[in-house]
């Protein structure tokens, strides 16, 4: 399964998005799911999670601004980002622990 991102954008500093992800349902129901961040320059960071069970992480830098979060009905997964920073900048992938493959990613720019 490969992933495919959508949502991204351009926004200024504490707008928000809503990033989104198809997934089939024995994906959530099996994996630990998330999103990965890559910005300029830097390697990729898990950004947030979501185990099958509906336990959450966060890193730090995010924790009180971002959500993820899932609807098995339409088979998604989510990340909503809100108060977004000029550090938040980066090319944001859907992940799974399962057998998976990277999608091409979505680019978020937080800038004037």
């Amino acid at each position: 399964v490969q992933f495919s991102e959508s949502g991204g954008g351009l926004v200024p500093p504490g707008g928000s998005l809503r990033l989104s992800c198809g997934a089939p349902s024995n994906i959530f129901d099996t994996y630990t799911m998330g999103w990965w961040r890559q910005a300029p320059g830097k390697e990729r960071d898990l950004v947030a999670s979501l185990t099958p069970d509906g336990r959450t992480g966060y890193m730090d830098s995010v924790k009180g601004r971002f959500t993820i979060s899932r609807d098995m009905t339409s088979e998604t997964l989510y990340l909503q980002m809100t108060n977004l920073r000029p550090e938040d900048t980066g090319v944001y992938y859907c992940w799974s622990a399962g057998p998976t493959s990277w999608g091409q990613g979505t680019q978020v720019t937080v800038s004037t």
